[in-house]
């Protein structure tokens, strides 16, 4: 069993910077596929970055390639979510997500994730 909790969620400023992080419990972090997701209200959730278990490769929706970045420590059992430049249409709920060993095609939906967090709300004003 792995819990998954995030933090760093706040209210910022269009043009801001923010780092989100998810912190996990046990001892196979190291062999899990990770990423984060987020959902605004009465959309659907979306994909928005995930990191092979090595943490060599990573993967990024289109909206926010370039400005924002996945990253792991696996000694510390943590994944972040370092977000700059922030838009108001990056307001939402992020969650984090896991699972072991995920096939890459596989990490780019929610489904595949058996371990998720609550989230942590993200509101970008203009």
């Amino acid at each position: 069993q792995v819990q998954l909790v995030e933090s760093g969620g706040g209210l910022v400023q269009a043009g801001d910077s923010l780092r989100l992080s998810c912190a996990a419990s046990g001892r196979t972090f190291s062999s899990y596929s990770v990423a984060w997701f987020r959902q605004t209200p009465g959309k659907e959730r979306e994909f928005v970055a995930a990191i092979v278990p090595s943490g060599a490769s990573t993967n990024y929706a289109d909206s926010v390639k370039g400005r924002f970045t996945i990253s792991r420590d696996n000694a510390k059992n943590t994944m972040y979510l370092q977000m700059t430049n922030l838009k108001p249409e990056d307001t939402a709920v992020y969650y984090c997500a896991g699972n072991v060993r995920l096939p890459s095609e596989t990490m780019v939906t929610w489904e595949s994730y058996i371990y998720r967090g609550r989230g942590t709300q993200v509101t970008v004003s203009s």
